[in-house]
């Protein structure tokens, strides 16, 4: 660290500063400065009937993130450390959706700037995946994992310690991916210069949603990774400056094990057909449960060999059935060309990956979703010819034949979104 670097008085300073703009700004303090003003000056006594309903009204639109709070008065200007840094902020969705774009973000921007300094601050779980690449990570628990705890005061928590990360480090960008801005990390932002905040969020921006008002505008940069169905275009005017890239995933196809390596580290035989399930829901022990219906009707073809992939956020499957084989490592796409087929879920993430490959997929579309519209986005495989639907009136089984019969497709050779964003970013550095 610099000379100038902070120390433990000056980082006491600025937490109580930063204690005294969150009372200061807080509901209660406010009300109670406003009726205090108007006792110490009895005109305003008579206008109580109209300010204090203004000012609660202020407030409440604020709390519900349809008015700005208002600005920080000790933004800290920073000096001095890496001279090439940033933090990249993913949160834990129900996968590793927003983690794995990150991720994928983190290796892009090594490769072209081996000296850059990558930060990852997070709550999502599984912190030795960044670790083996030797990226620094700082992780807060979500709030659900605290008992009792407030959404206010774990928003306090990730205000403090996100300002400890950005003071230490002094980034010089700062990329979030989530669908929803936390309050405290907007609140780190206002007190932080950081010279390019980026946000990148696959859906787009719709009326009405719940999402603060001054949260877009907080970032200089919003990115929009395309979708195999055109995205809808924004219904919010934020007047952000936008930028659109191709589909990202983690890894690229040269960075692939060969199918013999990938085969002999499965454990499967090098002359059985394999097929790759990866649902994301059910037990293989339930026997009504989507993943073991599957496994079944694969099961049912002699030379047929099932990996099921496990996530690293759940529960480790208990199976015991032949020619059934366990994955739990991370990403599993550095399989991938060990399988013929595969039989999926329609989430973002796997259907690019298919995608790239050509590998035969039959698709069991989670309608679920919100605003994920995941049947729409599997019926572009049928329309490419290397993907099948499974529709509520068909047998599965009779799914399960075409998928046998179908032939891989030639991988396709388009550009990774994390690459161009990469560059992106580090001309704006």
């Amino acid at each position: 660290m610099s000379d100038d670097a902070r120390t433990g008085p000056d980082r006491r300073e600025a937490a109580l500063r930063r204690e005294l703009w969150r009372t200061r700004n807080s509901a209660s303090f406010r009300l109670g400065n406003h009726l205090i003003e108007a006792a110490r000056k009895p005109w305003r006594i008579l206008a109580l009937p109209i300010t204090l309903p203004l000012v609660t009204w202020q407030i409440g639109m604020e709390l519900l993130g349809r008015r700005p709070r208002p600005m920080s008065d000790s933004m800290i200007q920073l000096k001095g450390g890496p001279e090439r840094s940033i933090v990249l902020f993913p949160t834990n969705g129900v996968g590793f959706g927003h983690f794995t774009r990150m991720y994928g973000l983190a290796r892009r921007l090594r490769r072209l700037d081996p000296d850059l300094e990558i930060i990852f601050f997070t709550t999502q779980p599984t912190l030795h995946l960044p670790y083996l690449d030797g990226f620094p990570t700082y992780h807060l628990a979500g709030p659900k994992k605290f008992k009792g705890m407030e959404s206010e005061a774990w928003n306090a928590m990730v205000q403090e310690m996100l300002t400890l990360v950005l003071e230490t480090h002094r980034p010089q960008t700062f990329v979030f991916d989530g669908a929803f801005p936390y309050r405290g990390m907007l609140d780190a932002l206002d007190t932080i210069a950081v010279p390019q905040k980026v946000w990148l969020r696959r859906a787009m921006f719709r009326k009405g949603s719940s999402i603060p008002v001054d949260s877009i505008g907080k970032f200089d940069l919003i990115v929009h990774p395309e979708d195999a169905v055109p995205l809808p275009p924004s219904e919010i005017d934020h007047g952000v400056e936008v930028l659109t890239v191709p589909p990202m995933t983690l890894i690229d196809s040269d960075e692939m094990w060969s199918r013999e390596d990938a085969r002999n580290r499965l454990g499967v035989p090098q002359n059985a057909r394999v097929a790759y399930v990866q649902l994301g829901a059910g037990r293989i022990n339930e026997i009504d449960s989507d993943v073991r219906q599957v496994t079944d009707a694969l099961l049912a073809y002699e030379d047929i060999h099932v990996v099921l992939g496990e996530s690293l956020l759940g529960d480790r499957l208990r199976i015991n059935l032949e020619r059934v084989h366990l994955i739990r490592d991370y990403p599993n796409a550095l399989f991938f060309n060990a399988f013929d087929v595969s039989v999926q879920a329609g989430g973002y993430n796997s259907f690019h990956e298919m995608r790239k490959l050509g590998i035969p997929t039959l698709f069991l579309p989670n309608m679920n979703t919100g605003m994920d519209d995941q049947l729409a986005r599997c019926k572009v495989a049928e329309d490419e010819d290397w993907g099948i639907v499974q529709q509520s009136n068909q047998q599965l089984s009779t799914s399960i034949d075409e998928l046998l019969k179908m032939k891989s497709k030639e991988s396709i050779n388009s550009p990774n979104g994390h690459t161009g964003l990469s560059i992106h970013i580090l001309e704006g550095m």
